[in-house]
């Protein structure tokens, strides 16, 4: 059965900035300031590094009862046995994906507009991840979304939304009135000093 998941502050990893030595630390100083789904996000490893990274991962999110979503790889997703995969535009398309994954897996696609949203939707996407919403330097070639591309697609497409893209606590109120679900978060998290403090911030804001 697939598992109901709260979006609320959705934590995406980066090695390459994050304040911590090991990513384990981080990820779990995360979970106990409030992090509410982890996607492993990792684009300079290998498979193998990927599949050992992932199962350390794994056993964190496991140990609090977290989600964990694996990014693009479906094959390491499916080694792990990951909560699911969310994938881009320029990845596997949703359908194929799904098909892979089964019906018991959560399958998150990015949509930048609209029109990618609604064909996510019909692919049978679990949620949505819409953006960029404003720059961000994680994601240099990010196209982005305007505040009322993001209505729209909230307005016409009943899938939980989560935003990403420079999201932070001066963004975040940008968002009020929106009914969107959840805050993706990369940099604003994992790179801060005190990354449980920083995950308590940005939710009471948002909240």
């Amino acid at each position: 059965m697939k598992p109901k998941i709260d979006y609320t502050l959705y934590l995406v990893t980066d090695r390459e900035i994050m304040s911590t030595e090991k990513l384990e630390t981080a990820v779990e100083q995360a979970i106990l300031g409030g992090c509410t789904v982890v996607q492993l996000r990792e684009k300079n490893c290998s498979s193998l590094e990927f599949f050992e990274i992932a199962i350390k991962i794994k056993e964190i999110t496991d140990r609090y009862n977290i989600p964990l979503i694996i990014n693009d790889r479906i094959d390491i997703a499916l080694a792990v046995d990951a909560t699911g995969v969310h994938i881009g535009q320029s990845d596997i398309p949703a359908k194929i994906a799904r098909k892979l994954i089964g019906d018991n897996k959560i399958l998150g696609v990015s949509a930048s507009n609209f029109e990618e949203a609604i064909m996510a939707y019909k692919d049978d996407a679990d949620y949505l991840g819409v953006g960029a919403m404003f720059s961000t330097g994680t994601k240099t070639d990010a196209r982005f979304t305007s505040i009322d591309e993001l209505i729209k697609i909230r307005e016409n497409i009943p899938l939980p939304i989560v935003v990403i893209g420079g999201i932070n606590k001066t963004t975040i109120p940008k968002f009020q009135g929106i009914d969107i679900n959840g805050l993706a978060v990369v940099s604003a998290i994992i790179s801060q000093p005190d990354i449980r403090a920083a995950v308590q911030n940005l939710k009471s804001i948002f909240k």
